[in-house]
């Protein structure tokens, strides 16, 4: 029954995949090069007989492989790298790699990352946004309220609420002409995700 199962390492990149597949007692009996497109992996995958268990390492292609490669082979795993030490010793390279996953997914001793339903992946992907989107946020604001502080203008610790320059600027404050281009560029990337590419921001009167 050993003969029959396949254990197939897969070391992702954004051109193309390196595979590793060795048989149950641990044989290497096939080394490949993919291109990363979905009708080159699925041609592979259904070129295999037997039992086919996958894995490859958690990254920016690890959901949309799984989705693809979930119904056509009997179980996948999706490892965490960090977790894995095992995967860091001895030499590297994209090979090597491949057919350490498949050695350690043979053996049982990769840690799964979970991947499921896409549900929770479209869940997953909007955390990771606002995640991303608050930082920016953060940084831009942090750079505008640097830059105000540097003509000696005070300003709140505030979000932008509005696109009035009087949230930042007290009335009657005066600055020299170069300050505002600076300034308002700053402004305009900070609030791009609230307001629309309509609003412009103008030095106040």
């Amino acid at each position: 029954m050993s003969r029959d199962i396949q254990y197939i390492g897969m070391d992702v990149h954004k051109e193309a995949i390196v595979i590793a597949v060795l048989n149950g007692s641990g044989k290497l009996v096939m080394e490949t090069i993919l291109e990363t497109k979905a009708s080159s992996i699925l041609q592979f995958i259904h070129g295999l007989r037997g039992e086919l268990h996958v894995t490859w390492e958690e990254g920016t292609w690890a959901a949309w492989l799984y989705d693809l490669l979930q119904p056509q082979v009997h179980e996948i795993l999706v490892c965490n790298p960090r977790r894995n030490a095992l995967l860091k010793e001895g030499s590297k390279s994209d090979k090597v790699d491949a057919r350490k996953l498949a050695e350690l997914l043979r053996t049982g001793m990769l840690r799964p990352v979970y991947h499921g339903e896409n549900g929770l992946r479209t869940l997953r992907e909007l955390a990771r946004s606002y995640q991303t989107i608050s930082k920016d946020l953060t940084r831009v604001m942090n750079r505008l309220k640097a830059l105000y502080r540097g003509w000696g203008i005070p300003c709140a610790a505030r979000s932008c609420s509005t696109n009035s320059w009087m949230d930042y600027t007290p009335c009657g404050e005066t600055c020299d002409p170069s300050f505002w281009p600076r300034a308002g560029n700053i402004r305009q990337r900070s609030c791009c995700a609230r307001f629309p590419a309509s609003v412009r921001f103008e030095q106040p009167t």
